[in-house]
């Protein structure tokens, strides 16, 4: 490889399907759609549109996307059952036409999840991963086979299923955190293992699927990236699955700003993340929390004087991008007890206020005597709380 092509790093969006499946985030097929439209137009390399064997709706929608989608690889996810995959691959025809569909099928790997939930053998395990992989490729070469729960499988077989996907004809090899257990030592160890003791192992793309139930999601998917793995898996806003999935703003930003740890080249176009996570916020009627970072209310807005003040000073005191960089509008800050004068008065340089010294002071003192109670003075009350001084000195 070269280095462009080494350092090239693939966003797989599963907003659609893993999102998707998180309590009060379903869409209709029309909204799916609409959500895909934008996700294409934001860069992403793979969309994961849905689960087509799920319902008649699922179907629907994935064919639509695979219809109406013209640049992003589609990918339909299945259980490793042959009516999973045909049904996948009748839903995604349009699109594999035109040498852009993707199957996914998923099989546990762990002992817990192969005893418990599938009630199967290793070697049974390994049967249906080679199974399931050759039937796929007789609908597309493009075949991705994720491994659940990874994280917590044994080494040893976990290298057996890798070697057994490949021998099969398997295009992506998905490891999944899957109950979001892992630290990134152990994504580091686990990608390191598998490139270094499966045999052919060049001839894959290694992906990561990320939960993040202690909040390790994007560490760990950066953990990936370092130890190997080329393809990760996240969701807008990072909704998933329970605490949800790897964050796409937050992955990509990483990446942004830390070239020097993550030398690595993506395709999407920053510039679009803020739209794209106000759609899904309006889509399925939930804001996102005002502190997540990238795209939150909050991520580029200040209450604090100290930091106004900074700011002010220079954007690079307290940001570490820019929030045009991200589709956010401007640096904002927002009056609360924490605020300094300088803070104040770029408030009112905003609205065109203009003021002397005097008239400032007591204004400032003012908003202050009133944010113990009222936490957050909005321009429009720092506003009327000049003209109200203005108006009393001038009688």
């Amino acid at each position: 490889m070269d280095n462009k092509s080494a350092n090239e790093v693939i966003i797989f969006d599963t907003t659609l399907r893993d999102g998707e499946q998180a309590p009060g985030y379903a869409m209709t097929v029309s909204e799916k759609l609409d959500f895909a439209l934008s996700l294409d137009d934001l860069g992403v390399d793979v969309i994961e549109a849905g689960f087509p064997v799920a319902s008649l709706g699922e179907f629907k929608a994935v064919n639509q996307i695979s219809k109406n989608i013209p640049t992003s690889i589609i990918c339909g996810f299945s259980r490793a059952l042959e009516k999973d995959i045909k049904t996948a691959a009748e839903a995604l025809k349009p699109v594999i036409n035109k040498g852009r569909g993707r199957i996914q099928m998923f099989i546990p790997v762990s002992d817990l999840h192969l005893d418990k939930k599938m009630g199967i053998s290793r070697q049974d395990a390994l049967s249906v991963i080679s199974k399931s992989i050759k039937y796929a490729r007789q609908y597309t070469d493009d075949v991705q086979i994720g491994f659940e729960d990874a994280s917590r499988a044994d080494l040893d077989f976990l290298c057996r299923a890798s070697e057994e996907a490949i021998n099969a004809g398997a295009k992506t090899l998905g490891f999944g955190d899957t109950v979001g257990y892992a630290m990134p030592d152990d994504i580091t160890q686990m990608i390191y293992n598998i490139r270094h003791r499966v045999p052919n192992i060049d001839k894959v793309m290694l992906s990561m699927h990320c939960h993040n139930d202690l909040g390790m999601a994007v560490a760990n998917s950066l953990a990936a990236f370092k130890a190997g793995a080329r393809q990760v898996e996240v969701t807008m806003n990072g909704i998933g699955e329970r605490a949800g999935n790897a964050s796409l703003e937050e992955v990509v930003m990483a990446i942004y700003v830390r070239k020097d740890k993550y030398p690595y080249v993506y395709n999407l176009d920053t510039a679009k993340l803020m739209d794209v996570s106000e759609k899904l916020s309006k889509i399925t009627g939930i804001a996102v929390s005002p502190n997540k970072a990238i795209v939150g209310a909050n991520a580029f807005c200040h209450g604090s004087g100290i930091h106004q003040a900074g700011v002010l000073k220079g954007d690079n005191t307290y940001h570490i991008m820019t929030p045009e960089i991200v589709g956010q509008s401007c640096i904002s800050f927002t009056f609360t007890k924490h605020s300094g004068l300088a803070g104040f008065k770029s408030i009112l340089d905003r609205n065109g206020v203009n003021i002397d010294q005097e008239v400032l002071q007591m204004a400032f003192n003012e908003a202050i005597s009133l944010s113990d109670e009222q936490k957050v003075i909005p321009d429009e009350q720092v506003i009327s709380i000049v003209h109200e001084i203005e108006r009393e000195l001038s009688i």
